[in-house]
């Protein structure tokens, strides 16, 4: 069977890594890949968002399943334009990838399913802006409606603050849409819920904590992840049903009744305060970092799962899991989320020995004249499971340090919360 792993990111060479390692006999092939997932399938280097290009390439290598891994062309369609030419699409279509792609077109469906949320206002302009100033305590969180690479959410103490970054959305910094959500403020501890669903039932497929703030004790601006570890304890068996009752099963019955049922990885982003569950966003596909340390946790055949899913058979599948923690750390480049350099030599990683719990994941790589550099922000992502984070955290940060990369930074406190808490019971 060829499979086609559309996405060049971590969570396309974690998902890579999981289907080299399916029972089911794969030929897979990575549009484009990157320089990890280069030595366990074959890159083809294209543009994702031509369509038409890709079919003719998908038909060129006989892909019989594509995994969609990315949110950019699943939000333009790419599945709906997939399933027309008659090529099995694991994910959503474009209707139910609106749930990522609009901001507005999420909280309009909490407000018509009663989903909980924090307060909001969907503002086309600066009046808008100044009457929900008028009615709400500082701070506010703005949020550009469309998709904005994780770049998209400001939380703002002063009004000035609210109205300057309303304003840049306004003239189009971000050319996914140039409408404002507005929201309160909610203060709690954040969660990643994920559920797999295909026409008609949904399983559970993990939770995990992500660091999005890009400097330690969780400071500075907002970055795609830092890092994340799995599973996470706040989401208890109890939190587990109110999470189902009160956010997914109203989100799934909704696209339902709209004649567009959810297929694919669905991620919740949460807010948990006082045990009650508070939608903040959600991913139309698996989280990246938090994919990273949910895979290596999963027991059962991951093909398995996405042909089932694909052919609306999930209920019919029994999904295991190691009760082991996992954790990731990001190695990013100088400078990110803002200005940093690219084409970097990383050099130490053909040599390196790590452990068989251990994996490196690459984000932003790629090989040149048979040296690895980095192309993006976030550049690998270092991996590991074992019975305790504490010791889990301690051997990624002896791989990174071996890995000697000059031009690199990264977080040393992910898992704070939960270590610290462990440490003081």
């Amino acid at each position: 069977m060829n499979i086609a792993l559309i996405g060049s990111g971590g969570r396309e060479h974690a998902l890579c890594e999981k289907i080299s390692n399916s029972k089911i006999k794969n030929k897979i092939f990575c549009f484009p890949g990157n320089a990890g997932t280069s030595k366990i399938a074959t890159n083809i280097d294209t543009n994702i968002l031509n369509f038409n290009n890709l079919l003719r390439l998908l038909k060129l290598y006989k892909i019989q399943l594509v995994i969609v891994g990315p949110e950019e062309p699943l939000v333009k369609g790419l599945v709906d334009f997939l399933n027309k030419n008659k090529i099995k699409a694991f994910g959503p279509n474009k209707f139910a990838s609106k749930l990522e792609g609009s901001k507005a077109f999420m909280k309009k469906l909490c407000k018509e399913k009663n989903i909980p949320t924090a307060n909001f206002q969907i503002c086309n302009n600066t009046t808008q802006v100044l009457k929900f100033l008028k009615k709400n305590e500082l701070p506010l969180v703005v949020k550009a409606d469309g998709l904005a690479a994780g770049k998209g959410v400001t939380i703002c103490k002063t009004k000035k603050q609210v109205l300057n970054i309303s304003k840049e959305i306004f003239k189009g910094k971000f050319k996914s849409s140039k409408k404002v959500v507005l929201e309160e403020f909610l203060e709690g501890e954040e969660a990643s819920f994920f559920i797999i669903a295909d026409k008609y039932h949904f399983k559970i497929f993990g939770t995990a904590q992500d660091h999005k703030r890009v400097k330690e004790g969780d400071l500075g601006p907002n970055t795609g992840g830092m890092g994340a570890y799995s599973p996470a304890p706040i989401v208890n068996f109890e939190l587990e049903k109110k999470i189902i009752k009160k956010i997914v099963k109203p989100t799934l019955s909704y696209l339902r009744q709209n004649r567009n049922p959810y297929k694919g990885f669905l991620y919740v982003g949460l807010m948990i305060k006082n045990n009650e569950p508070y939608l903040i966003e959600f991913n139309v596909r698996m989280g990246d970092p938090e994919c990273q340390v949910i895979l290596p946790r999963l027991k059962t055949d991951l093909i398995k799962i996405i042909k089932n899913t694909v052919n609306n058979n999930l209920k019919n599948i029994n999904i295991k899991w190691s009760s082991k923690k996992c954790m990731t750390i990001v190695l990013c480049s100088k400078g990110y989320p803002g200005k940093y350099k690219k084409q970097s030599i990383i050099k130490n990683l053909g040599n390196l020995k790590i452990k068989k719990n251990t994996f490196i994941f690459h984000a932003g790589t790629k090989f040149k004249d048979k040296k690895l550099l980095s192309t993006g922000g976030r550049v690998l992502n270092i991996t590991s499971y074992g019975k305790n984070l504490m010791n889990v955290r301690q051997e990624i940060i002896k791989v990174i340090k071996k890995i000697k990369w000059k031009d690199g930074f990264f977080r040393k406190d992910i898992g704070w919360r939960v270590i610290n808490k462990n440490e003081n019971n």
